[in-house]
């Protein structure tokens, strides 16, 4: 229910959150004005020398940058925020989700809803904050049952995850992760069309669902895209097993799908080679606000790559073979800013549990193009020797 507070109720609502200490975590974002390079603000608890603070992690551009404040300091910027600078913000607690809306003539409305973050063990209302130290916290924590997770074989009914599935279990949360710092990018009032291309056996496919569908509780239809129809039979059918009637598997291509008019939101984890850039045509042609990619197999520029004064480099196989594969992400990154979007090339997972391990993560922003995007772009292709697919059949 939403409701529209006098100031003085929205300064208490937000004073008690922050300084009782039930504030689990906070997002504000759409900034009001065009010309703010935040778009986004997380804030979390953290302990410091034994103190409670509360970390602040701004994120402009590809940065990320950090600050921490005592719960006061804190109270007081978190309302700065709020009141004179975005329209939106939702605060987590023990008790409820607060969403806090901002209307063009700074209005603002209260909407209370279930609560879809758990305080860390303790006992107590309060979230006793989080160390810097303490052990990785997962936005699917081990102990907490989860179905889909059980059904694919990754966790037990009882919460805990099995040794063999560990990494697959990393992943999931990663993804996720990367996921949730969008989720304020995709449109509101409607519902969300994402499409996942070469989503195989669908582990994070159904990882996408729970979060978006079953724990933010946004109206999505999820598609599933893959060649091989035994995969897609079984996906289809634990799916049904597990009610959710708005994600929905098909056997397909990925540069020949034509069964949606407009999608929000384009994954393709591990398409192989050129078939990451056809996901990603299709993406800017759906003018999708968020992309999600993870690259496989680049070897499409390997075979171009030309310039004599890399020739040490390029003389051998293997060192030619990991540059040609930095190079076409590089490439796609610079294509895909020329399309509109920003983009940002994140760590996946470590290293060591697998070599495919960047992610390409684009938002669409809708601003005008520099002029040194696409000069950076044509003298970085020229010096290389290289014509991408996907500028092949951009039309630029």
């Amino acid at each position: 229910m939403s409701t529209e507070p006098k100031t003085e109720e929205l300064q208490a609502l937000v004073r008690s959150a922050v300084m009782d200490g039930h504030l689990i975590q906070a997002t504000v974002s759409q900034p009001r004005s065009k010309s703010e390079e935040t778009r986004k603000i997380a804030i979390r608890p953290v302990l410091l020398r034994g103190e409670l603070r509360y970390q602040f992690e701004r994120f402009a551009g590809t940065k990320a940058l950090h600050q921490n404040m005592a719960p006061a300091e804190a109270a007081d910027e978190l309302l700065r925020l709020v009141e004179r600078d975005y329209r939106q913000a939702l605060l987590k607690t023990p008790a409820s989700d607060i969403q806090i809306l901002v209307s063009k003539k700074g209005k603002a409305a209260i909407v209370r809803g279930a609560p879809t973050a758990k305080a860390a063990a303790g006992g107590g209302t309060a979230a006793p904050a989080p160390s810097h130290n303490r052990s990785k916290s997962y936005i699917l924590p081990e102990g907490e049952p989860v179905p889909f997770l059980e059904a694919l074989g990754v966790m037990t009914a009882e919460g805990r995850v099995l040794k063999a599935k560990y990494d697959k279990y990393r992943q999931i949360n990663r993804f996720l992760e990367m996921v949730a710092d969008v989720v304020p990018h995709l449109p509101t009032g409607k519902e969300l069309t994402i499409v996942d291309f070469g989503c195989g056996k669908s582990y994070l496919t159904f990882a996408l669902y729970h979060l978006l569908a079953i724990r933010e509780r946004l109206p999505v239809r999820i598609i599933g895209l893959d060649l091989k129809a035994d995969v897609i039979a079984d996906c289809a059918k634990l799916a049904d097993r597990l009610g959710w009637d708005r994600l929905r598997f098909a056997v397909g291509d990925i540069a020949d799908y034509a069964d949606a008019d407009r999608v929000d939101m384009v994954v393709t984890l591990h398409a192989c080679d050129t078939a990451t850039d056809a996901a990603l045509l299709k993406a800017v042609g759906w003018e999708a606000s968020v992309i999600l990619s993870v690259p496989c197999c680049q070897h499409e520029l390997m075979r171009q790559i030309e310039q004599p004064l890399l020739k040490p480099l390029l003389r051998h196989g293997i060192l030619k073979e990991r540059f040609s594969a930095l190079v076409t992400d590089a490439a796609r990154a610079q294509l895909l800013e020329l399309a509109g979007y920003r983009v940002q090339l994140l760590e996946f997972i470590d290293l060591e549990h697998t070599p495919k391990n960047l992610l390409i993560r684009a938002v669409r922003s809708g601003a005008p193009v520099p002029d040194n995007v696409r000069q950076d772009y044509e003298k970085f292709r020229d010096f290389l020797s290289i014509l991408p697919y996907m500028e092949r059949n951009m039309g630029f």
